[in-house]
């Protein structure tokens, strides 16, 4: 995703940081990469830059996201699929 140069509140930065770590941590371990947090990040940091708020909308859309367009996603269940 290109850069969109928004600026983010403290307050906000906060939240995605805790999204990221919830996110991460739904993971299985050995998916849980610099690159994949690092492409959760950038999801997340879309999503905000569009006005998304909901950390719960934040984490969903994030993963929903990386699933869909990662390697990984041939390793996971279609029911895990559906975040």
């Amino acid at each position: 995703m290109k850069p969109t140069g928004a600026v983010f509140q403290p307050e906000l930065i906060e939240l995605m940081r805790a999204v990221l770590d919830a996110a991460t941590a739904m993971l299985p371990e050995a998916q849980r990469t610099s690159a994949m947090k690092a492409e959760i990040a950038s999801q997340i940091l879309a999503c905000a830059a569009k006005g998304e708020r909901d950390p719960i909308a934040l984490k969903n859309l994030a993963l929903l996201a990386v699933v869909q367009c990662t390697h990984y996603s041939h390793d996971i269940s279609p029911e895990r699929r559906a975040v």
